[in-house]
């Protein structure tokens, strides 16, 4: 294994610091218990949107910290869920006095300590689980569907309608429909290496992918031969498409991820396959996002989400953001 580290224990507070030092106008940081806030918070008068998981899946989520996003964002160690205390001490920083929201992604452990978490704040609170990953029902993480690079989309159009002084009820109601018109599937070429583990996840052939490899390793639908990215796209496409229905006409939102070890030159060669195949069913693109922003340390592949979107969505997304990994308008 070679990795840019120090010690192994202290992969996660060094690089906190480190992105602390490099967006001093966008976030604060704490270490003790660890989470990123919006520089300036608490922002009075808001609903105060915070998530988190485990780390490894930078920029998601402290890199989506910031005006018209995230308030705060909770980080585990490597692929392991944050701790109660973690979000009870974010949530007390960064809350305007008009409630708090979770986004939680659906993994069992994140489940558990954000519900023990809403429990200590009280009534105040509302939650959005997001479950896009069309790929399995259930996998070694989760009961259900698993929250993947979808929460993205969930937390900048929640976070644009809060900053515009949406209450928590609509902000929650806002954010299970974007849930529920959202899905995503990830494909790997290589596995991911845990920096505490020193060796890869799981083995692939040379010659082999993994069909529905989920953010963290797990195993998807199936181990096939290596494709061409075009019938990878079909593949992808036809499966979000079973599973959201979207109809001749409709305006899609399409995101093509990368999951931290592909090469930009292959994310957008993929976004062109994946827009061939979305025209193809006669979806409308009405916006595109290409990047690294919901990883899986150095695994090489991505994953393509589509939402099927309204004007309100698509005002939301356009509205101004100011973070870390997405900013426009400010």
């Amino acid at each position: 294994m070679k990795k840019l580290v120090n010690a192994i224990d202290d992969v996660l507070t060094e690089s906190l610091l480190g992105f602390g030092a490099a967006h001093p106008d966008i976030v604060t940081v704490s270490l003790d218990p660890k989470f990123v806030a919006r520089s300036g918070a608490p922002a009075k008068g808001k609903v105060a949107l915070i998530s988190g998981g485990g780390s490894g899946h930078e920029p998601l989520h402290a890199g989506f910290v910031g005006t018209g996003m995230l308030d705060a964002a909770c980080p585990g160690e490597v692929f392991t869920s944050p701790t109660p205390d973690q979000m009870v001490a974010a949530a007390e920083a960064v809350d305007g006095g008009k409630g708090v929201l979770f986004i939680v992604k659906n993994y069992s452990g994140d489940v558990m300590n954000f519900e023990m978490a809403a429990e200590m704040i009280g009534d105040d609170c509302a939650t959005v689980l997001t479950n896009d990953d069309v790929a399995v029902e259930d996998s070694l993480y989760t009961q259900g569907r698993r929250g993947v690079a979808g929460t993205i989309l969930v937390e900048k159009i929640v976070g644009a309608a809060a900053e515009q002084g949406a209450d928590l009820a609509r902000c929650k109601d806002l954010g299970d429909r974007v849930n529920a018109a959202t899905g995503s599937m990830g494909i790997a070429l290589t596995s991911c290496t845990v920096p505490a583990a020193g060796k890869p996840t799981f083995d692939v052939g040379g010659d082999e992918m993994e069909m529905g490899v989920g953010i963290h390793g797990e195993p998807g639908r199936r181990r096939v031969k290596l494709m061409a990215a075009d019938d990878i796209a079909e593949e992808m496409v036809g499966a979000i498409c079973e599973s959201l229905t979207p109809k001749s006409g409709d305006g899609i939102m399409l995101m093509t991820n990368g999951m931290g070890g592909t090469p930009l030159m292959e994310l957008y060669l993929m976004h062109h396959a994946a827009q061939k195949q979305c025209e193809d069913r006669g979806l409308r693109i009405a916006r595109a996002v290409v990047g690294n922003y919901c990883t899986s340390l150095d695994m090489a592949g991505c994953s393509l989400t589509l939402t099927k979107v309204d004007d309100e969505m698509l005002s939301l997304w356009d509205a101004p953001v100011h973070t870390a990994a997405l900013r426009w308008g400010l």
